[in-house]
């Protein structure tokens, strides 16, 4: 185990990035979210206290004053609980409508908004006791254990401090009005809940932190499996290769098959040939390469041109700047014009007919 973390040195690639997303691998922090709903719940607790107040104190009265009338039967029952749902909705639908959006906005601000399609499909493996024995005892639930442990410790320390500072305010409560004593025990929980929260922050992005570095790790791979998701991605290069080498081949020998159907081969003489297609009666604007090499390639060209009757001129020059300058299938530019008419009104010359197109390839 310890030799494959070793090995893992490479950073992931983009596929194994998307392939831990689809399984719902993200950095994410729990601390955080819970941080993010205790936070919402405390802000709107204090928001609509004046609201909650408001809502019981005319609750309780007209419960108080309707009490000596009320019938508790079965046909009032129903009418009564819904009375008392209704009361119960304003008072804790905002609540938990205010916590649920912090909720989501919390998950959203670490992970923003994926669907995980494979750890929607369900995986028994989940469920099974071997594997969950296996999880109680593995380096992730004693850091969890550790972490729990050390937030245990800082928030009764900070409990302790927060009470500590009121504890002479304790002592003389019961000489006090009972509002001032909501009055003071809402201080206290305030001050408590602050320096809590405040404590529970710097720990959730302290964890939030580690989970990344933990998932950016997890993620990590090693040479090998880099080389193989570039296979698996791009395509085996040994395959690749081989299919590089057959179109190659094929355009070959279709570039050999245009050979006889040629005007002229235009050698160096020996280590290259061009041949050139040329027909006056067509709509051809200028003469087209359809075949060119040299060395073995070269000499095969002559070999074909030779056996069927193409003419092969030797043009040193000229053979030069077409290889260099002229794709196969291109027509030959506008500077060769000139000496390509020449080498044609050679080949043209027993044929009549064909001298005035080739005045407008001169042209």
């Amino acid at each position: 185990m310890a030799d494959d973390a070793q090995d893992k040195t490479e950073q992931p690639t983009a596929k194994r990035r998307e392939d831990a997303k689809d399984k719902g691998q993200v950095a994410k922090s729990q601390e955080l979210n819970a941080v993010a709903v205790l936070i919402s719940a405390i802000l709107a607790f204090k928001a609509s206290s004046s609201f909650f107040g408001h809502v019981l104190n005319n609750f309780m009265i007209t419960t108080y004053h309707e009490s000596s009338n009320m019938q508790l039967t079965v046909q009032s029952l129903p009418g009564q609980m819904i009375g008392f749902m209704k009361v119960f909705a304003a008072l804790v639908l905002p609540v938990m409508g205010f916590i649920l959006i912090a909720a989501v906005v919390s998950n959203v601000a670490q992970i923003k908004f994926i669907i995980a399609k494979k750890a929607i499909n369900p995986d028994f493996k989940k469920i099974n006791p071997l594997s969950g024995l296996k999880n109680m005892f593995s380096s992730r639930s004693l850091v969890e254990l550790v972490k729990g442990i050390l937030k245990i410790l800082i928030l009764a320390v900070i409990s302790y401090y927060v009470l500590n500072k009121y504890r002479y305010e304790f002592l003389i409560l019961p000489h006090r009005t009972v509002g001032e004593i909501v009055s003071f025990l809402g201080q206290v929980i305030y001050d408590l809940s602050f320096k809590v929260i405040l404590a529970l922050l710097v720990m959730a992005f302290a964890d939030f932190g580690y989970q990344r570095y933990k998932h950016e790790k997890s993620l990590k791979m090693s040479k090998e499996e880099v080389k193989e998701e570039t296979k698996q991605y791009e395509g085996d290069p040994h395959v690749k290769s081989k299919i590089r080498s057959k179109q190659k081949e094929v355009a070959f020998r279709r570039m050999m098959q245009e050979v006889p159907e040629a005007t002229v081969v235009v050698t160096n003489p020996t280590h290259l040939a061009i041949a050139l297609k040329y027909e006056p009666t067509s709509n051809m604007d200028a003469p087209k390469v359809v075949a060119k090499g040299k060395l073995k390639v070269a000499e095969r060209i002559k070999r074909i041109a030779h056996d069927n009757g193409v003419p092969v001129v030797e043009n040193k020059p000229l053979a030069r700047s077409l290889y260099e300058i002229c794709e196969i299938g291109m027509e030959i530019p506008v500077e060769f014009y000139q000496a390509v008419a020449e080498i044609l009104s050679q080949i043209y010359q027993n044929d009549p007919r064909n001298l005035p197109r080739l005045g407008e390839v001169n042209g």
